[in-house]
């Protein structure tokens, strides 16, 4: 997958219309039905607005997800509770990968090289989040990024560069802080 930036141009009406009805669902349909009895019920609403979703998957009822359609979810993948979702390209979680609470995932922003910022154009790039990433509470991760597989980005962590395998990262912006090791239990 191709995780460079790009610029998609005006969002279609299309895009606008179906925005608005996943809008409506979300707060009559979505977000009132909090608990885990629900799971499947929420599962069923994205499938239903085009995101690719395993059964077994999670998903937060307070969960924020701007276009479902942009949404990939392996199996046992977890949104955890106020994740933002703000996927206007493509959010990839494989399996086992996790966000934390409160943390934020973003696929867009703008082309700050121009004069007026106010002008520029709207740019955009997916995230993937390999098998077995964990995103710590609070998180924030940018556009473009990959994180690889069995990595930890730590708490209130700011993800602006692709993160290793089997390493765990920290800060703001994020850096290398160790390399993973998962040990048995005895």
């Amino acid at each position: 997958m191709k995780l460079e930036r790009h610029t998609p141009g005006r969002v279609s009406l299309g895009i606008k219309l179906k925005r608005v009805v996943w809008n409506l669902t979300s707060a009559l349909l979505f977000r009132p039905f909090i608990t885990p009895v629900f799971r499947k019920w929420r599962l069923l609403l994205l499938r239903m607005f085009g995101a690719e979703v395993e059964w077994d998957a999670n998903v937060y009822a307070s969960v924020k997800v701007w276009a479902p359609w942009m949404l990939r979810l392996g199996h046992r993948a977890c949104l955890g509770p106020e994740v933002i979702c703000y996927n206007q390209d493509l959010v990839v979680l494989e399996d086992d990968a996790i966000v934390s609470q409160y943390s934020y995932l973003c696929t867009a922003g703008h082309d700050i090289d121009h004069a007026n910022t106010a002008d520029s154009g709207l740019i955009t790039a997916p995230i993937v989040l390999r098998r077995g990433a964990w995103i710590g509470s609070r998180a924030f991760i940018g556009m473009g990024v990959e994180i690889g597989e069995n990595a930890v980005v730590g708490a209130t962590a700011s993800v602006y560069k692709n993160v290793e395998p089997w390493t765990v990262v920290g800060g703001n912006p994020a850096k290398f802080l160790k390399k993973r090791i998962i040990k048995e239990n005895k």
